[in-house]
């Protein structure tokens, strides 16, 4: 089966000359660049979802909320993940 193929940096050249999409994902960059650091963090010591939750005093679907990006972490939460994988929280105002 052939199908035809794009790059991914094509489709995002073209979502990000749409004004509205270029304002939303410049909005949520922050948010999923953290979740990334902390998802390659746990996958880099090999630890799952469930693992992390049990060291942080949390639940399971937490960290899959979390992950997926679909729940609005505390302050507290993030910095509980990042302790539990040997890491800190830093942050900076620019």
């Amino acid at each position: 089966m052939n199908r035809p193929s794009v790059s991914i940096s094509e489709v995002d050249k073209l979502l990000y000359s749409d004004p509205e999409y270029k304002k939303e994902y410049d909005r949520l960059k922050t948010r999923y660049e953290l979740i990334s650091q902390i998802i390659n963090a746990r996958h880099e010591q090999k630890i799952t979802q469930a693992e992390m939750a049990e060291r942080m005093g949390t639940k399971k679907s937490n960290i899959s909320r979390f992950e997926s990006g679909t729940y609005n972490p505390s302050l507290d939460f993030l910095i509980r993940a990042a302790a539990s994988l040997g890491k800190r929280i830093e942050f900076s105002l620019r």
